[in-house]
């Protein structure tokens, strides 16, 4: 690996802890210190065999937010959102090239395709946005040296009532 690889790498490893990407995507478990997190899951996202928040969305939807004990899933107003897998696994980013990291942190489109769904919050995407090139090439490059972790996040779920229309 060349120096310049190592220093960008290390770039991204920083970035990636300062922009908080380990918060929603990396499981939390709860230890005798409190709620930690599962660093053997990092970056891998809401764990797929767990189910859906256990919580009456209807009213939820209507007056607030609700987050997992893992804190990798959302109910809100825009349905029940859940992290992605950013590992460098398949079921991660492992396919992506540059330019959908680009289009999913510039555009804030799902899997970095300019015709997928917008991201959902809590992705504060519209934020990432303004890093410079440079720090989201260091950023995606770190996701890519990550180890691999089989993780098929859940689809989202649209809002009960629009679910209720169909």
């Amino acid at each position: 690996m060349l120096q310049g690889d190592k220093e960008q790498l290390k770039l991204g490893e920083h970035l990636v802890t300062i922009a908080a990407c380990h918060d929603c995507h990396t499981p939390k478990k709860m230890t005798d210190k409190g709620m930690e997190m599962d660093f053997s899951k990092a970056l891998s996202g809401h764990p797929a065999t767990l189910p859906p928040p256990d919580v009456n969305r209807e009213e939820v939807e209507k007056k607030g937010l609700v987050v997992t004990q893992t804190l990798t899933a959302w109910v809100g107003p825009w349905g029940i959102s859940y992290a992605a897998n950013l590992t460098s696994d398949e079921t991660g980013i492992g396919n992506w090239t540059e330019k959908h990291f680009f289009t999913a942190i510039r555009q804030g489109k799902h899997k970095g395709l300019e015709t997928s769904r917008m991201l959902l919050p809590p992705m504060p995407w519209d934020m990432y946005k303004n890093m410079t090139d440079e720090e989201l090439r260091a950023v995606f490059a770190y996701l890519k040296s990550t180890k691999p972790i089989k993780n098929v996040v859940p689809a989202p779920q649209p809002p009960v009532a629009a679910a209720e229309r169909k």
